[in-house]
Order: C-alpha cells, then structure tokens, then sequence
C-alpha cells in the first residue's frame, strides 16, 4: 500500500468534522487484476437518507522540490482514477483534497489557474490546522 500523504489525517478528520463518514482508508480501485489505491472513501446521508453522497478523495500536499511535478502527477492519478471508476461503473465522485496554505500559494498562480480551469479539477480545499474544510471546489 501507497505511504500516507503528510495531510491524510488532516483531510480525513475535516471529512468527519463535516459530516461525513470514512468508509475505506484507503479507497480500493479494482480493475480486472490491477488494484490502486486513492486515499480515503466516504458517504454522507443527503435528502433525509433516501440516498447517499458518496466520494473518493485523494490527498496530495505539494511538498515535494517541484510543485509543478507534483501538479503533473496528481493530475496523471486523478486522470487514472476517474477514468477507472468511470469504467467499473463506481458512481463516486472523485476529489483532489489540498491545504489552503498551497491552493492560497501556488494555485493561484495564473498558469496553475489556467490548467486547473482546462482540466476541471474538483478539489477540497482543507485548513490542516483547524482541520476544517474550507471550500469545494466542482
């Protein structure tokens, strides 16, 4: 199994804080003989518990010597993880999970914008501190 992101805990107790309830940590993505890791599953009860809002969130935190690297990689993740859900017809809706002190940095550099924009990246933007979700972003 993948080592935790150094803001997993961080993300998955603003998750619970807001409602919402850790179903798989990790979440397994099974195609065929492949098996791969997203970092958290979970479900909230909406409209009265006739349904259930379910999602898969991966957690990346940029820390590495290049952010531009790990924008390219966390792209290249989400793009496989979506495309396998899609695929094994999981009817999960699939998030970047980021802190406010990167999305407030980097992020809002005009070409991470711009890419963001183009790529139609859904994120949660977390602060690690308080632990709290700050904003979804579709």
């Amino acid at each position: 199994m993948p080592q935790l992101d150094i803001i997993h805990n961080a993300v998955k107790n603003s998750l619970i804080k807001a409602g919402w309830t850790i179903t798989d940590d990790p979440y397994i993505i099974q195609y065929r003989s492949t098996k791969l890791y997203a970092d958290l599953g979970a479900e909230r009860p909406i409209a009265a518990e006739r349904d259930q809002e379910k999602i898969v969130v991966e957690v990346k935190s940029f820390v590495s010597a290049s952010q531009f690297q790990d924008l390219k990689e966390a792209l290249g993740q989400y793009d496989i993880y979506r495309y396998l859900l899609e695929e094994t017809k999981i009817n999960r809706k699939l998030y970047v999970a980021i802190s406010a002190l990167i999305y407030n940095t980097f992020f809002q550099r005009d070409v991470i914008q711009l890419i963001i924009k183009k790529h139609q990246l859904p994120m949660i933007i977390v602060d690690t501190e308080l632990e709290e979700i700050l904003q979804w972003i579709e």
